[in-house]
């Protein structure tokens, strides 16, 4: 499986399987799947309820924990530093194991700064082997990186072709922060599943349109998390490997960027409205 090395030097698979909007009863059959497929990288997060039937799934295997990376997230529920400790033990109890690889912070509102600090004592004690943040734009992740001990090591935003992040990207390298994607697939929206262009491109390959999408983000170093429910197409999102994009093919796609979210902007009152509805 091919790695990005995180800035404390450790190993993350860059493809991985999301368990986003994935039931709490399908959980564990899905992950099942996904680790028979060969994914060694799974993420899920608090607010998906889910984290159970990851740890099931995991326990049942039969690989070596070492050989399954877990990453989950934070909610801002369980934001500042007591709520924030409290989550991350209730989350090593769920997914049944003693240590997270990786931890994020889901959203950048609320307590993000308490938060942080509860995810640095538990990187500092062996509880998470690496910690960072979600949905965090430049300015919050900036920030937090100016107030903090432990520069966030990884930043997990919606990137897909149609959004790509180029002006982000800038300065997660500056601060070295691996740059992990959600939405790979841009949950089908803009009529990513039938866009002549990366269907056109991947006739040349003998891939499909996805999988020409998928593969873009990994030679861009994007760690990418794609989901779905259906074993076959699981395989698909993994085969990604046996081919490489020309130059020509890149700078196609790159064209395809409109450096906006088909989702939400955290700079819009309205979303943050919505997200403190959730808390």
């Amino acid at each position: 499986m091919q790695t990005i090395r995180l800035s404390n030097g450790i190993e993350m698979p860059q493809l991985g399987y999301g368990v986003y909007q994935v039931t709490p009863e399908e959980c564990e059959r899905c992950v099942g799947d996904a680790l028979a497929v060969g994914y060694r990288m799974i993420d899920t997060a608090q607010a998906y309820r889910n984290e159970e039937g990851v740890g099931n799934a995991v326990r049942k295997s039969g690989l070596r924990r070492e050989d399954v990376f877990l990453v989950s997230k934070v909610w801002i529920s369980n934001y500042g530093y007591e709520k924030a400790k409290a989550s991350i033990n209730e989350s090593l109890r769920l997914l049944q194991t003693d240590y997270i690889d990786l931890m994020l912070l889901h959203q950048p509102f609320c307590d993000r700064y308490g938060a942080y600090r509860a995810l640095e004592e538990a990187y500092k004690a062996g509880k998470l082997r690496a910690i960072g943040v979600s949905n965090f734009y430049p300015d919050h992740f900036i920030d937090l990186a100016a107030n903090t001990d432990v520069v966030p090591m990884v930043n997990q935003v919606e990137t897909h072709v149609f959004q790509q992040q180029t002006e982000s990207r800038k300065y997660m390298d500056e601060l070295g922060i691996a740059h992990m994607s959600w939405g790979p697939l841009a949950e089908g929206r803009n009529g990513f599943f039938t866009n002549e262009t990366l269907i056109s491109i991947g006739q040349k390959y003998g891939k499909t349109g996805p999988q020409v999408a998928l593969r873009y983000l990994l030679e861009r170093g994007v760690i990418i998390i794609p989901k779905s429910a259906r074993k076959e197409r699981m395989e698909q999102n993994f085969a990604l490997f046996d081919f490489e994009l020309s130059a020509e093919d890149r700078e196609t796609i790159l064209h395809l960027d409109t450096g906006r979210s088909l989702f939400f902007d955290h700079h819009d009152a309205e979303v943050t409205k919505m997200f403190m509805g959730w808390r």
